[in-house]
């Protein structure tokens, strides 16, 4: 049974930094695509930033974090993680994280075949 469980989230000021971690089982997220995402209220959920199955390794970025957010593999903890720096009052969101089964990764939330349950992220100061 694929299952994907997000942890990292919190609250912090602006300019803070947050690390997100998505961690599977029932799989081996190295040979998947990953995707983060993020859904604020009363917004449609938007793709963050997404990494290729292990032999593509390409990744993605929204203009909007650009420069500020990075994904990583740690295939050994069979993790992703998103490093989030200089966290902005527009990036508050649930950020989820998902995977599909083609090994080539999509920012478009309609193209993730599993996704987990999300963590909540805050920026006020």
């Amino acid at each position: 049974q694929v299952q994907l469980v997000e942890s990292g989230g919190g609250s912090v000021q602006p300019g803070g930094s947050l690390k997100l971690s998505c961690t599977g089982s029932g799989f081996t997220l190295t040979y998947y695509a990953i995707g983060w995402f993020r859904q604020a209220p009363g917004k449609e959920r938007e793709g963050v930033s997404c990494v290729s199955s292990v032999s593509d390794g390409s990744t993605d970025y929204a203009d909007s974090v650009k420069g500020r957010f990075t994904i990583s593999r740690d295939t050994a903890q069979n993790t992703v993680y998103l490093q989030m720096n200089n966290l902005k009052p527009e990036d508050p969101a649930v950020y989820y994280c998902a995977t599909r089964i083609p090994p080539k990764c999509s920012l478009g939330p309609n193209t993730q075949d599993y996704w987990g349950q999300g963590t909540q992220v805050t920026v006020s100061s």
